[in-house]
Protein backbone atom coordinates (compact mmCIF):
# COMPACT_ATOMS: atom_id res chain seq x y z
CA UNK A 1 0.00 0.00 0.00
CA UNK A 2 1.29 3.42 -0.92
CA UNK A 3 0.35 6.44 1.13
CA UNK A 4 1.87 9.86 0.74
CA UNK A 5 1.74 11.62 4.04
CA UNK A 6 0.16 15.04 3.70
CA UNK A 7 -0.42 14.67 -0.05
CA UNK A 8 -4.03 15.31 0.70
CA UNK A 9 -3.50 18.20 3.04
CA UNK A 10 -6.36 20.54 2.89
CA UNK A 11 -6.03 23.85 1.12
CA UNK A 12 -6.45 25.56 4.44
CA UNK A 13 -3.41 23.85 5.89
CA UNK A 14 -1.31 24.65 2.86
CA UNK A 15 -2.51 28.20 3.05
CA UNK A 16 -1.28 28.37 6.59
CA UNK A 17 2.29 27.49 5.73
CA UNK A 18 2.22 29.54 2.53
CA UNK A 19 0.93 32.57 4.36
CA UNK A 20 3.73 32.50 6.83
CA UNK A 21 6.41 32.63 4.17
CA UNK A 22 4.66 34.76 1.59
CA UNK A 23 3.70 37.29 4.19
CA UNK A 24 7.25 38.16 5.04
CA UNK A 25 8.63 37.44 1.61
CA UNK A 26 6.64 40.22 0.04
CA UNK A 27 7.54 42.50 2.88
CA UNK A 28 11.21 41.95 2.60
CA UNK A 29 13.71 43.66 0.39
CA UNK A 30 17.13 42.98 -0.97
CA UNK A 31 20.35 42.73 0.92
CA UNK A 32 23.89 42.08 -0.15
CA UNK A 33 24.62 38.73 -1.72
CA UNK A 34 26.70 35.84 -0.62
CA UNK A 35 26.66 36.28 3.11
CA UNK A 36 28.87 39.34 3.10
CA UNK A 37 29.39 40.80 6.50
CA UNK A 38 31.17 43.63 8.18
CA UNK A 39 31.20 41.78 11.45
CA UNK A 40 33.77 39.46 12.88
CA UNK A 41 32.88 35.86 13.53
CA UNK A 42 32.97 34.22 16.92
CA UNK A 43 36.45 32.82 16.43
CA UNK A 44 38.07 36.11 15.46
CA UNK A 45 36.61 37.87 18.44
CA UNK A 46 38.24 35.69 21.04
CA UNK A 47 37.12 32.82 23.20
CA UNK A 48 33.38 32.57 23.84
CA UNK A 49 32.31 33.52 27.35
CA UNK A 50 29.69 31.88 29.51
CA UNK A 51 27.00 33.82 31.30
CA UNK A 52 24.84 36.79 30.58
CA UNK A 53 21.47 37.17 29.00
CA UNK A 54 20.10 38.15 25.63
CA UNK A 55 16.82 39.59 24.34
CA UNK A 56 15.98 38.81 20.73
CA UNK A 57 13.45 40.95 18.88
CA UNK A 58 11.22 39.11 16.40
CA UNK A 59 8.74 40.57 13.93
CA UNK A 60 5.20 39.96 15.18
CA UNK A 61 4.13 39.23 11.61
CA UNK A 62 6.48 36.29 11.27
CA UNK A 63 8.79 34.69 13.83
CA UNK A 64 7.30 36.81 16.62
CA UNK A 65 3.93 35.09 16.28
CA UNK A 66 3.23 31.71 17.83
CA UNK A 67 -0.52 31.79 18.29
CA UNK A 68 -0.91 28.03 17.98
CA UNK A 69 1.72 27.36 20.62
CA UNK A 70 5.09 25.67 20.48
CA UNK A 71 4.15 21.99 20.51
CA UNK A 72 5.69 20.89 17.18
CA UNK A 73 2.89 18.43 16.51
CA UNK A 74 0.16 21.05 16.64
CA UNK A 75 1.86 24.36 15.90
CA UNK A 76 1.07 25.93 12.54
CA UNK A 77 4.08 28.25 12.64
CA UNK A 78 6.90 25.75 12.97
CA UNK A 79 8.81 27.18 10.00
CA UNK A 80 8.48 30.75 11.26
CA UNK A 81 9.37 29.88 14.86
CA UNK A 82 12.81 28.47 14.10
CA UNK A 83 14.43 30.82 16.69
CA UNK A 84 12.25 29.54 19.53
CA UNK A 85 12.53 25.95 18.33
CA UNK A 86 16.31 26.13 18.11
CA UNK A 87 16.49 27.32 21.71
CA UNK A 88 13.95 24.92 23.22
CA UNK A 89 14.34 21.74 21.17
CA UNK A 90 17.82 22.01 19.65
CA UNK A 91 16.92 19.56 16.89
CA UNK A 92 17.99 16.17 15.59
CA UNK A 93 19.81 17.91 12.73
CA UNK A 94 21.01 21.46 12.15
CA UNK A 95 21.93 23.46 9.08
CA UNK A 96 25.43 24.80 9.57
CA UNK A 97 27.81 26.88 7.52
CA UNK A 98 31.30 28.25 7.97
CA UNK A 99 31.10 31.02 5.38
CA UNK A 100 27.42 31.72 4.76
CA UNK A 101 27.26 29.42 1.77
CA UNK A 102 28.31 25.80 1.28
CA UNK A 103 25.97 24.92 4.09
CA UNK A 104 25.24 21.34 5.08
CA UNK A 105 22.95 19.33 7.29
CA UNK A 106 24.80 18.14 10.39
CA UNK A 107 23.64 15.58 13.00
CA UNK A 108 22.97 17.29 16.32
CA UNK A 109 20.90 15.23 18.75
CA UNK A 110 21.18 12.55 16.11
CA UNK A 111 24.63 11.01 16.03
CA UNK A 112 24.52 9.75 12.46
CA UNK A 113 22.35 8.70 9.55
CA UNK A 114 22.60 6.18 6.76
CA UNK A 115 20.79 5.61 3.49
CA UNK A 116 20.31 2.00 2.40
CA UNK A 117 18.04 0.08 0.05
CA UNK A 118 19.21 2.34 -2.79
CA UNK A 119 17.89 5.44 -1.02
CA UNK A 120 14.59 4.02 0.18
CA UNK A 121 15.49 3.45 3.84
CA UNK A 122 16.86 6.14 6.14
CA UNK A 123 18.33 4.92 9.41
CA UNK A 124 18.97 7.50 12.12
CA UNK A 125 21.02 6.83 15.23
CA UNK A 126 20.63 9.06 18.29
CA UNK A 127 23.38 10.23 20.59
CA UNK A 128 23.54 8.16 23.75
CA UNK A 129 22.78 9.76 27.10
CA UNK A 130 20.60 12.70 26.09
CA UNK A 131 17.79 13.42 28.53
CA UNK A 132 14.84 15.75 28.41
CA UNK A 133 14.81 18.48 31.02
CA UNK A 134 12.33 16.42 33.06
CA UNK A 135 15.06 13.79 33.43
CA UNK A 136 13.54 11.15 31.13
CA UNK A 137 15.59 9.69 28.26
CA UNK A 138 15.45 10.99 24.73
CA UNK A 139 15.52 7.54 23.16
CA UNK A 140 14.14 5.92 20.01
CA UNK A 141 10.70 5.31 21.55
CA UNK A 142 10.41 9.02 22.39
CA UNK A 143 11.41 10.00 18.86
CA UNK A 144 8.90 7.56 17.35
CA UNK A 145 6.16 8.97 19.62
CA UNK A 146 7.01 12.48 18.44
CA UNK A 147 7.23 11.57 14.75
CA UNK A 148 3.86 9.81 14.70
CA UNK A 149 2.27 12.79 16.44
CA UNK A 150 4.03 15.18 14.05
CA UNK A 151 2.59 13.42 11.01
CA UNK A 152 -0.93 12.94 12.37
CA UNK A 153 -1.84 16.01 14.44
CA UNK A 154 -2.57 18.53 11.71
CA UNK A 155 0.48 20.78 11.91
CA UNK A 156 1.48 22.65 8.77
CA UNK A 157 5.05 21.94 9.85
CA UNK A 158 4.77 18.27 8.91
CA UNK A 159 6.73 17.19 5.82
CA UNK A 160 5.42 15.23 2.87
CA UNK A 161 6.77 11.68 3.00
CA UNK A 162 5.93 8.82 0.67
CA UNK A 163 6.05 6.09 3.31
CA UNK A 164 6.27 2.40 2.49
CA UNK A 165 3.37 1.08 4.49
CA UNK A 166 2.99 -2.46 3.17
CA UNK A 167 5.47 -4.06 5.55
CA UNK A 168 4.66 -6.17 8.60
CA UNK A 169 3.15 -4.32 11.53
CA UNK A 170 5.49 -4.12 14.53
CA UNK A 171 4.55 -5.36 17.98
CA UNK A 172 4.56 -2.32 20.22
CA UNK A 173 4.35 -1.98 23.97
CA UNK A 174 0.70 -1.39 25.01
CA UNK A 175 1.85 1.35 27.37
CA UNK A 176 3.57 3.14 24.47
CA UNK A 177 0.46 2.86 22.32
CA UNK A 178 -1.78 4.14 25.11
CA UNK A 179 0.50 7.16 25.51
CA UNK A 180 0.50 7.76 21.76
CA UNK A 181 -3.26 7.51 21.30
CA UNK A 182 -3.78 9.84 24.27
CA UNK A 183 -1.58 12.45 22.60
CA UNK A 184 -3.22 12.30 19.17
CA UNK A 185 -6.37 14.20 18.14
CA UNK A 186 -9.61 12.47 19.02
CA UNK A 187 -10.60 12.31 15.36
CA UNK A 188 -7.26 10.99 14.12
CA UNK A 189 -7.44 8.39 11.36
CA UNK A 190 -6.23 5.32 13.24
CA UNK A 191 -5.57 3.42 10.01
CA UNK A 192 -3.14 6.16 8.94
CA UNK A 193 -1.36 5.99 12.28
CA UNK A 194 -1.06 2.21 12.08
CA UNK A 195 0.25 2.51 8.51
CA UNK A 196 2.89 4.98 9.64
CA UNK A 197 3.98 2.58 12.36
CA UNK A 198 4.73 -0.06 9.75
CA UNK A 199 7.00 2.35 7.87
CA UNK A 200 8.69 4.12 10.81
CA UNK A 201 10.08 1.68 13.32
CA UNK A 202 12.40 1.47 16.29
CA UNK A 203 15.44 -0.73 15.66
CA UNK A 204 16.93 -0.47 19.15
CA UNK A 205 17.06 2.06 21.99
CA UNK A 206 18.96 4.60 19.90
CA UNK A 207 18.06 3.71 16.32
CA UNK A 208 15.06 4.24 14.06
CA UNK A 209 14.45 3.60 10.39
CA UNK A 210 12.10 5.26 7.92
CA UNK A 211 11.13 3.19 4.90
CA UNK A 212 10.02 4.99 1.74
CA UNK A 213 8.20 3.90 -1.37
CA UNK A 214 10.33 6.13 -3.53
CA UNK A 215 13.74 7.73 -3.16
CA UNK A 216 13.55 11.15 -1.52
CA UNK A 217 16.84 12.95 -1.86
CA UNK A 218 15.56 15.99 0.02
CA UNK A 219 14.15 14.26 3.09
CA UNK A 220 17.18 14.83 5.29
CA UNK A 221 17.52 18.43 4.10
CA UNK A 222 13.93 19.07 5.09
CA UNK A 223 14.42 18.03 8.71
CA UNK A 224 15.55 21.36 10.25
CA UNK A 225 12.51 23.15 8.84
CA UNK A 226 9.89 20.60 9.86
CA UNK A 227 8.40 19.28 13.04
CA UNK A 228 10.16 15.90 12.65
CA UNK A 229 13.30 17.64 13.88
CA UNK A 230 11.78 18.75 17.19
CA UNK A 231 11.53 16.14 19.92
CA UNK A 232 9.60 16.73 23.14
CA UNK A 233 9.20 14.64 26.27
CA UNK A 234 6.26 12.18 26.09
CA UNK A 235 6.31 11.93 29.88
CA UNK A 236 6.03 15.68 30.33
CA UNK A 237 3.19 15.82 27.81
CA UNK A 238 1.26 13.17 29.74
CA UNK A 239 1.77 14.99 33.02
CA UNK A 240 1.12 18.53 31.77
CA UNK A 241 -1.63 17.97 29.25
CA UNK A 242 -1.87 19.32 25.73
CA UNK A 243 -2.52 22.99 26.53
CA UNK A 244 0.23 23.44 29.09
CA UNK A 245 2.72 21.48 26.99
CA UNK A 246 1.94 23.64 23.97
CA UNK A 247 2.66 26.74 26.04
CA UNK A 248 5.79 25.47 27.78
CA UNK A 249 7.08 22.39 25.95
CA UNK A 250 9.67 20.21 27.68
CA UNK A 251 12.52 19.06 25.46
CA UNK A 252 16.27 18.44 25.45
CA UNK A 253 17.46 21.67 23.89
CA UNK A 254 19.83 24.25 25.35
CA UNK A 255 17.15 26.23 27.18
CA UNK A 256 14.09 25.63 29.38
CA UNK A 257 10.90 27.65 29.07
CA UNK A 258 10.16 29.65 32.22
CA UNK A 259 7.45 31.99 30.95
CA UNK A 260 5.39 32.14 27.77
CA UNK A 261 2.98 34.94 26.86
CA UNK A 262 1.72 33.85 23.47
CA UNK A 263 2.76 36.17 20.64
CA UNK A 264 4.36 38.55 23.12
CA UNK A 265 7.26 37.29 25.16
CA UNK A 266 9.02 33.97 25.71
CA UNK A 267 11.52 33.66 28.56
CA UNK A 268 14.05 30.85 28.80
CA UNK A 269 16.82 29.82 31.13
CA UNK A 270 19.89 27.67 30.63
CA UNK A 271 19.46 23.88 30.61
CA UNK A 272 22.10 22.76 33.14
CA UNK A 273 22.00 19.19 31.78
CA UNK A 274 22.40 20.06 28.11
CA UNK A 275 24.19 17.26 26.30
CA UNK A 276 26.97 19.46 24.92
CA UNK A 277 29.56 20.12 27.56
CA UNK A 278 30.05 23.79 28.31
CA UNK A 279 26.99 24.88 26.36
CA UNK A 280 24.86 26.88 26.16
CA UNK A 281 26.87 29.95 26.93
CA UNK A 282 23.95 32.18 27.90
CA UNK A 283 22.24 31.97 31.28
CA UNK A 284 18.99 33.47 30.04
CA UNK A 285 17.40 34.04 26.63
CA UNK A 286 14.24 36.03 25.87
CA UNK A 287 12.28 36.38 22.65
CA UNK A 288 10.26 39.58 22.40
CA UNK A 289 7.65 40.12 19.70
CA UNK A 290 7.67 43.60 18.12
CA UNK A 291 5.51 45.28 15.48
CA UNK A 292 7.76 45.51 12.45
CA UNK A 293 11.25 46.68 11.51
CA UNK A 294 10.98 50.28 12.66
CA UNK A 295 9.80 49.32 16.14
CA UNK A 296 12.43 46.60 16.35
CA UNK A 297 15.25 48.96 15.47
CA UNK A 298 14.09 51.67 17.86
CA UNK A 299 13.73 49.07 20.60
CA UNK A 300 17.29 47.92 20.01
CA UNK A 301 18.62 51.48 20.09
CA UNK A 302 16.69 52.12 23.30
CA UNK A 303 18.56 49.29 24.97
CA UNK A 304 15.50 47.08 25.32
CA UNK A 305 16.82 44.38 23.05
CA UNK A 306 20.15 42.90 21.93
CA UNK A 307 19.42 41.24 18.59
CA UNK A 308 16.99 41.75 15.71
CA UNK A 309 16.46 38.60 13.71
CA UNK A 310 15.55 39.37 10.10
CA UNK A 311 15.59 43.15 9.64
CA UNK A 312 14.44 43.65 6.05
CA UNK A 313 14.11 47.41 5.53
CA UNK A 314 16.96 48.63 3.31
CA UNK A 315 16.75 52.09 4.83
CA UNK A 316 17.09 50.76 8.37
CA UNK A 317 19.82 48.32 7.38
CA UNK A 318 21.83 51.20 5.92
CA UNK A 319 21.19 53.27 9.02
CA UNK A 320 22.31 50.41 11.23
CA UNK A 321 25.46 49.91 9.16
CA UNK A 322 26.44 53.51 9.96
CA UNK A 323 25.78 53.10 13.66
CA UNK A 324 29.01 52.27 15.53
CA UNK A 325 27.06 50.70 18.37
CA UNK A 326 25.58 47.81 16.38
CA UNK A 327 26.70 45.10 13.99
CA UNK A 328 24.90 44.14 10.78
CA UNK A 329 25.32 40.74 9.17
CA UNK A 330 23.77 40.15 5.78
CA UNK A 331 22.81 36.59 5.11
CA UNK A 332 23.24 34.37 2.11
CA UNK A 333 20.16 34.84 -0.10
CA UNK A 334 18.16 31.82 -1.11
CA UNK A 335 15.00 33.17 -2.69
CA UNK A 336 14.61 35.55 -5.64
CA UNK A 337 11.56 37.54 -6.60
CA UNK A 338 9.43 35.86 -9.25
CA UNK A 339 6.46 36.99 -11.31
CA UNK A 340 4.26 33.94 -11.59
CA UNK A 341 2.17 33.88 -14.77
CA UNK A 342 -1.06 31.90 -14.78
CA UNK A 343 -0.89 29.84 -17.95
CA UNK A 344 -4.31 28.29 -17.28
CA UNK A 345 -6.31 31.38 -18.24
CA UNK A 346 -6.03 34.31 -20.64
CA UNK A 347 -3.93 36.18 -21.43
CA UNK A 348 -1.09 33.91 -20.31
CA UNK A 349 -2.50 30.72 -21.76
CA UNK A 350 -0.82 32.14 -24.87
CA UNK A 351 2.92 31.59 -24.62
CA UNK A 352 3.57 34.76 -26.63
CA UNK A 353 2.02 36.84 -23.84
CA UNK A 354 4.30 35.19 -21.30
CA UNK A 355 7.31 35.87 -23.52
CA UNK A 356 6.31 39.54 -23.77
CA UNK A 357 6.47 39.81 -19.95
CA UNK A 358 9.96 38.34 -19.93
CA UNK A 359 11.18 40.78 -22.57
CA UNK A 360 9.45 43.77 -20.92
CA UNK A 361 10.84 43.09 -17.43
CA UNK A 362 14.10 44.69 -16.31
CA UNK A 363 14.78 43.42 -12.81
CA UNK A 364 18.34 44.74 -12.98
CA UNK A 365 16.96 48.29 -13.19
CA UNK A 366 14.59 47.62 -10.28
CA UNK A 367 17.45 46.22 -8.27
CA UNK A 368 19.51 49.34 -8.90
CA UNK A 369 16.65 51.79 -8.52
CA UNK A 370 14.80 50.43 -5.53
CA UNK A 371 17.36 48.27 -3.78
CA UNK A 372 20.54 50.19 -4.59
CA UNK A 373 22.02 47.21 -6.38
CA UNK A 374 22.22 45.10 -3.27
CA UNK A 375 20.12 42.21 -4.57
CA UNK A 376 21.60 39.11 -6.12
CA UNK A 377 20.20 38.39 -9.58
CA UNK A 378 19.01 34.94 -10.55
CA UNK A 379 17.33 33.37 -13.57
CA UNK A 380 16.01 30.44 -11.55
CA UNK A 381 14.39 29.60 -8.25
CA UNK A 382 17.35 29.79 -5.88
CA UNK A 383 20.23 32.14 -5.16
CA UNK A 384 23.81 31.66 -3.99
CA UNK A 385 22.84 30.64 -0.47
CA UNK A 386 20.61 27.83 -1.71
CA UNK A 387 21.34 24.46 -3.22
CA UNK A 388 21.48 23.98 -6.99
CA UNK A 389 21.75 27.66 -7.89
CA UNK A 390 21.59 28.36 -11.62
CA UNK A 391 22.23 32.13 -11.94
CA UNK A 392 22.18 31.90 -15.75
CA UNK A 393 19.86 29.64 -17.67
CA UNK A 394 20.54 28.83 -21.31
CA UNK A 395 18.03 30.50 -23.59
CA UNK A 396 16.59 32.70 -20.82
CA UNK A 397 14.69 35.69 -22.28
CA UNK A 398 16.32 38.89 -21.00
CA UNK A 399 15.13 42.49 -21.16
CA UNK A 400 14.40 43.52 -24.74
CA UNK A 401 11.63 46.15 -24.92
CA UNK A 402 11.57 46.14 -28.72
CA UNK A 403 10.84 42.42 -28.81
CA UNK A 404 8.18 42.92 -26.16
CA UNK A 405 6.54 45.65 -28.27
CA UNK A 406 6.55 43.43 -31.36
CA UNK A 407 4.82 40.62 -29.50
CA UNK A 408 2.25 42.95 -27.94
CA UNK A 409 1.43 44.36 -31.37
CA UNK A 410 1.16 40.84 -32.77
CA UNK A 411 -1.27 39.99 -29.98
CA UNK A 412 -3.31 43.10 -30.69
CA UNK A 413 -2.59 44.49 -27.23
CA UNK A 414 -2.03 43.02 -23.80
CA UNK A 415 -3.86 43.82 -20.57
CA UNK A 416 -2.58 42.38 -17.30
CA UNK A 417 -3.73 42.42 -13.71
CA UNK A 418 -0.63 42.17 -11.55
CA UNK A 419 -1.36 41.01 -8.03
CA UNK A 420 0.63 41.67 -4.91
CA UNK A 421 0.29 41.87 -1.17
CA UNK A 422 -0.55 45.35 0.04
CA UNK A 423 2.84 46.07 1.52
CA UNK A 424 5.03 49.05 0.72
CA UNK A 425 7.96 47.19 -0.79
CA UNK A 426 5.82 44.89 -2.91
CA UNK A 427 3.82 47.82 -4.20
CA UNK A 428 7.02 49.65 -5.11
CA UNK A 429 8.19 46.72 -7.20
CA UNK A 430 4.85 46.29 -8.95
CA UNK A 431 4.72 50.03 -9.69
CA UNK A 432 8.16 49.79 -11.30
CA UNK A 433 7.02 46.80 -13.31
CA UNK A 434 3.91 48.69 -14.38
CA UNK A 435 6.12 51.48 -15.74
CA UNK A 436 8.44 49.08 -17.55
CA UNK A 437 5.62 47.06 -19.05
CA UNK A 438 3.76 50.20 -20.16
CA UNK A 439 6.82 51.13 -22.26
CA UNK A 440 6.23 47.89 -24.15
CA UNK A 441 2.57 48.72 -24.67
CA UNK A 442 1.28 46.48 -21.90
CA UNK A 443 -1.70 47.86 -19.99
CA UNK A 444 -1.19 46.98 -16.32
CA UNK A 445 -3.60 47.14 -13.40
CA UNK A 446 -2.05 46.59 -9.98
CA UNK A 447 -4.15 44.73 -7.46
CA UNK A 448 -2.64 45.13 -4.01
CA UNK A 449 -4.57 43.11 -1.46
CA UNK A 450 -4.38 41.74 2.04
CA UNK A 451 -2.45 38.50 2.23
CA UNK A 452 -5.58 36.44 2.80
CA UNK A 453 -7.14 37.80 -0.37
CA UNK A 454 -4.00 37.05 -2.36
CA UNK A 455 -4.13 33.48 -1.14
CA UNK A 456 -7.82 33.25 -1.99
CA UNK A 457 -6.99 34.39 -5.52
CA UNK A 458 -4.38 31.65 -5.84
CA UNK A 459 -6.77 28.99 -4.61
CA UNK A 460 -9.57 30.32 -6.84
CA UNK A 461 -7.26 30.13 -9.84
CA UNK A 462 -8.47 33.35 -11.52
CA UNK A 463 -5.36 35.43 -10.97
CA UNK A 464 -3.27 36.49 -13.99
CA UNK A 465 0.17 37.53 -12.70
CA UNK A 466 1.46 37.58 -9.14
CA UNK A 467 4.63 39.09 -7.73
CA UNK A 468 6.11 37.22 -4.82
CA UNK A 469 9.26 35.94 -3.21
CA UNK A 470 9.89 32.90 -1.05
CA UNK A 471 11.67 29.69 -1.63
CA UNK A 472 13.91 27.44 0.34
CA UNK A 473 17.53 26.47 0.94
CA UNK A 474 16.74 23.16 -0.72
CA UNK A 475 14.29 24.01 -3.52
CA UNK A 476 12.25 20.87 -2.97
CA UNK A 477 11.27 21.61 0.63
CA UNK A 478 8.89 24.11 2.17
CA UNK A 479 7.71 26.81 -0.21
CA UNK A 480 9.98 25.54 -2.94
CA UNK A 481 9.76 25.21 -6.67
CA UNK A 482 7.13 22.45 -6.57
CA UNK A 483 4.74 24.72 -4.69
CA UNK A 484 5.27 27.44 -7.29
CA UNK A 485 5.23 25.32 -10.45
CA UNK A 486 3.90 21.83 -9.68
CA UNK A 487 0.62 21.36 -11.52
CA UNK A 488 -1.33 20.18 -8.48
CA UNK A 489 -0.20 22.91 -6.09
CA UNK A 490 -2.89 25.47 -5.21
CA UNK A 491 -0.30 28.19 -5.82
CA UNK A 492 0.82 27.15 -9.27
CA UNK A 493 0.06 28.78 -12.61
CA UNK A 494 1.78 26.03 -14.60
CA UNK A 495 -0.58 24.02 -16.84
CA UNK A 496 -2.70 21.18 -15.53
CA UNK A 497 -1.93 17.71 -16.89
CA UNK A 498 -3.63 16.95 -20.18
CA UNK A 499 -7.15 15.65 -19.59
CA UNK A 500 -7.33 16.82 -15.97
CA UNK A 501 -10.35 18.92 -14.99
CA UNK A 502 -8.56 20.35 -11.97
CA UNK A 503 -5.73 19.62 -9.56
CA UNK A 504 -7.85 17.23 -7.49
CA UNK A 505 -8.80 15.31 -10.59
CA UNK A 506 -5.14 15.11 -11.61
CA UNK A 507 -4.18 13.77 -8.20
CA UNK A 508 -6.99 11.22 -8.15
CA UNK A 509 -6.12 9.92 -11.61
CA UNK A 510 -2.36 10.09 -11.19
CA UNK A 511 -1.96 12.51 -14.08
CA UNK A 512 1.11 14.69 -14.34
CA UNK A 513 2.86 17.12 -16.66
CA UNK A 514 6.38 16.91 -18.02
CA UNK A 515 7.37 19.53 -15.47
CA UNK A 516 5.83 17.46 -12.66
CA UNK A 517 7.97 14.54 -13.75
CA UNK A 518 11.08 16.72 -13.85
CA UNK A 519 10.30 17.94 -10.31
CA UNK A 520 9.77 14.38 -9.11
CA UNK A 521 13.02 13.31 -10.74
CA UNK A 522 14.88 16.08 -8.92
CA UNK A 523 14.40 14.33 -5.58
CA UNK A 524 14.55 10.77 -6.89
CA UNK A 525 18.22 10.45 -6.04
CA UNK A 526 20.32 11.00 -2.95
CA UNK A 527 23.32 12.09 -5.06
CA UNK A 528 23.67 15.91 -4.78
CA UNK A 529 25.41 16.19 -8.14
CA UNK A 530 22.61 14.26 -9.80
CA UNK A 531 20.08 16.51 -8.13
CA UNK A 532 21.90 19.63 -9.31
CA UNK A 533 21.80 18.40 -12.90
CA UNK A 534 18.11 17.58 -12.61
CA UNK A 535 17.25 20.97 -11.13
CA UNK A 536 19.13 22.59 -14.01
CA UNK A 537 16.69 20.78 -16.28
CA UNK A 538 13.77 22.12 -14.20
CA UNK A 539 15.10 25.68 -14.46
CA UNK A 540 15.55 25.34 -18.23
CA UNK A 541 12.06 23.94 -18.67
CA UNK A 542 10.46 26.79 -16.70
CA UNK A 543 12.50 29.29 -18.73
CA UNK A 544 11.72 27.67 -22.07
CA UNK A 545 8.00 27.65 -21.31
CA UNK A 546 8.17 31.21 -19.90
CA UNK A 547 6.22 30.39 -16.74
CA UNK A 548 7.68 33.24 -14.69
CA UNK A 549 10.63 35.65 -14.86
CA UNK A 550 12.93 35.68 -11.82
CA UNK A 551 14.68 38.70 -10.33
CA UNK A 552 16.78 39.71 -7.37
CA UNK A 553 17.16 37.64 -4.23
CA UNK A 554 17.51 38.91 -0.73
CA UNK A 555 18.14 37.73 2.79
CA UNK A 556 17.05 39.82 5.75
CA UNK A 557 19.85 41.10 8.00
CA UNK A 558 20.77 40.17 11.54
CA UNK A 559 21.38 43.29 13.60
CA UNK A 560 22.90 43.11 17.07
CA UNK A 561 24.86 44.83 19.72
CA UNK A 562 28.62 44.87 19.34
CA UNK A 563 29.19 42.37 22.13
CA UNK A 564 26.99 39.58 20.71
CA UNK A 565 28.42 36.63 18.75
CA UNK A 566 27.32 33.28 17.44
CA UNK A 567 26.48 31.11 14.41
CA UNK A 568 23.58 32.55 12.49
CA UNK A 569 24.26 36.01 13.95
CA UNK A 570 27.89 37.01 13.36
CA UNK A 571 28.47 33.99 11.13
CA UNK A 572 25.79 33.73 8.41
CA UNK A 573 23.79 30.57 7.84
CA UNK A 574 21.60 30.34 4.73
CA UNK A 575 17.91 30.77 5.33
CA UNK A 576 15.92 27.55 5.40
CA UNK A 577 12.91 29.54 4.20
CA UNK A 578 13.02 33.28 4.94
CA UNK A 579 15.29 34.21 7.86
CA UNK A 580 18.70 32.81 8.72
CA UNK A 581 18.77 30.12 11.35
CA UNK A 582 20.54 30.87 14.64
CA UNK A 583 22.19 28.15 16.73
CA UNK A 584 21.41 29.56 20.16
CA UNK A 585 23.41 27.04 22.13
CA UNK A 586 26.57 28.74 20.78
CA UNK A 587 25.46 32.37 21.03
CA UNK A 588 27.40 34.37 23.62
CA UNK A 589 27.90 37.88 24.88
CA UNK A 590 31.19 39.53 25.67
CA UNK A 591 31.23 41.10 29.12
CA UNK A 592 32.61 44.58 29.65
Amino acid sequence: MKRIRNEGRSAARLIGSFAVVLGLGLTSVACAPGGQSDATDEGKSGEPQSGGDLTVLLDAGFAGGWATGLDPATSNTTGANLPQNSAIFGGLFTLESEEGAEAEIVPNQAESYEWTDEGRTLTITLRDGITFTDGTPMDADAVLWNWIRALNSGSTGAPRIDLKTDGPAPTLDPEFMDSLWAALPEDVNKADVESDLTAIQVVDDLTLKIQLNTVNGSLLNSFPGTNLNLIGSPTAYAEMGAEAFSLMPVAAGPFIVTSDKLNERLELEKNPDYFKEGLPYLDELTFQSVAGDQVAYQTLLAGQGDVIEGLSSVTLIEEAEKNPDVKVVLGAPTSPYVIQLNSRIAPFDDKRAREAIYYATDFDAINEGLFKGQGEMSQSFTASGGLFWEPDVEGYRTYDPEKAKEIVEELGGLKVTLGTTDIVTARSVTTALQTQWAEAGIDVEIEAQALGDVISDFVGGQWEAMLQTAGAWDPSVGIGVSVRFGSTSPYSGAPLPEGAANAGDALARGLETELDQLLADSIATIDPEERKARYAAVAKYISDEAYGPFGMAFSPAQVMRKNVYGPGLTTPIPALAVNQGVLYDRVWVESD
